[in-house]
């Protein structure tokens, strides 16, 4: 009889983590800080102040309202959101070993990610289904607890995985509760693995688990190999939906040679199109999943910033979304999602700003922290800060208190 496949993920997850992934990790969190600063003023941070008392709580509302989360492309998640809240939450525990257990955390939300398929992506929100391994696993590291606990805790915390898009469909903020959801029911999981409460290991391939109800075909988990998973998670330098951002990048690269010229025709991939064809958004959400929209704020001249969507944005670029046609290029669809490429007015690119194979530097998510942080109502040095204790600090606690004082 095999092993089971929670069991072989428990056993990588048990892996050293280097110097070297623990820098990469640094570099998520400052990622993650920004995306926080820059929601402190959302409905979705009203709200949490009412509910929550610690920082990290109301932060893990927030990492992906302005949907400039980092991601995994295959996997199609974002780990930032869930990860960082639950390895966060142990107040007396180091940075460092918060780091460490980020970097298992999204060793695991990728891993079970990538066992998931189409099918599964046409309906269900990956981040929220994945999104309960990777918190478990973080918190599991927090906790030190040992192999077979944390199959446990992964066991029992995807027992429950879950997360229907239909929420996109609405102006609400499910999807922020989604992410909650993953982080608080990880943690919960750990917790209760590491009291003694046992939890199904076959839970991913069993005849009534994961991949029977939520795939159709025969999911096989990518285990720890030469490098953990953290080092292939992309960075989004734009504030929309991540399938827009391939267009963004390619109309900027045409802008910048001269040939954003009206009409201004996309050619992308499908999935694309079915998360993003919305030639009159009516509210910033919508905005921001609106290929029409994100190539008409290229056009105007803009770097496709949080204000680039408002809804004064929308009001002002109305001509020129009406100028956008898109359709999907079965060669770009076949490469995805290897790659997210895309074509505006015969201007190509195969992978976009951000991923692995057009990697940011750190100078680039410092500026973010930055922009993100001017447009939460921070100040500068609020920023500095943030960048001193995420890339160069080791007091966990300081970074706590820091998160406590934007959001309250």
């Amino acid at each position: 009889m095999s092993e089971p496949l929670l069991s072989q993920l428990s056993r990588g997850l048990a892996c050293t983590v280097s110097e070297s992934d623990k820098s990469r990790a640094r570099m998520h969190l400052l990622d993650w800080l920004a995306c926080v600063a820059g929601a402190r003023q959302s409905d979705a941070a009203g709200a949490a102040a009412k509910l929550f008392g610690s920082g990290w709580e109301r932060a893990s509302c927030l990492g992906n309202v302005l949907e400039m989360d980092d991601v995994h492309r295959a996997a199609l998640l974002h780990p930032g959101p869930v990860v960082w809240p639950a390895a966060m939450s142990k107040s007396d525990v180091s940075l460092d070993e918060r780091l460490e257990a980020a970097v298992r955390g999204y060793e695991a939300m990728i891993a079970v990610g990538l066992t998931l398929d189409a099918h599964h992506y046409a309906h269900w929100h990956p981040t929220a289904t994945a999104g309960v391994f990777g918190s478990a696993a973080a918190s599991g590291s927090l906790l030190g607890i040992g192999e077979d606990n944390m199959t446990d805790a992964l066991g029992n915390a995807g027992s429950v995985a879950g997360g229907f898009w239909h929420m996109r469909h609405d102006d609400v903020l499910t999807k922020q509760w989604h992410v909650y959801h993953a982080m608080r029911t990880g943690i919960d999981a750990a917790h209760h693995a590491n009291a003694g409460v046992t939890g199904p290991a076959a839970l991913l391939e069993g005849p009534q688990g994961l991949f029977a109800a939520m795939i159709e075909g025969a999911g096989e988990l990518a285990l720890v190999q030469k490098s953990w998973q953290i080092n292939e998670v992309s960075f989004k330098p734009f504030a929309a939906c991540r399938h827009a951002h391939p267009a963004i990048d390619a109309a900027l690269e045409a802008r910048e040679a001269g040939k954003l010229v009206a009409p201004f025709y996309v050619e992308t991939y499908r999935d694309a199109l079915t998360f993003c064809d919305r030639p009159e958004p009516a509210t910033e959400l919508e905005a921001k999943f609106s290929l029409q929209h994100a190539v008409a704020v290229v056009v105007d001249g803009r770097q496709a910033k949080p204000e680039d969507f408002t809804e004064d944005a929308i009001a002002e670029l109305a001509d020129l979304r009406a100028q956008v046609t898109v359709a999907e290029d079965p060669e770009i669809t076949a490469n995805y999602p290897t790659h997210f490429g895309a074509r505006v007015n015969g201007f190509e690119l195969k992978d976009t700003l951000g991923d692995p194979e057009r990697p940011v530097s750190q100078n680039h998510i410092i500026d973010k922290m930055r922009t993100l942080a001017d447009w939460g109502g921070l100040a500068t040095a609020e920023a500095d800060r943030a960048v001193e204790l995420a890339l160069h600090g080791d007091d966990a606690s300081a970074i706590d208190a820091m998160l406590l004082e934007w959001l309250s």
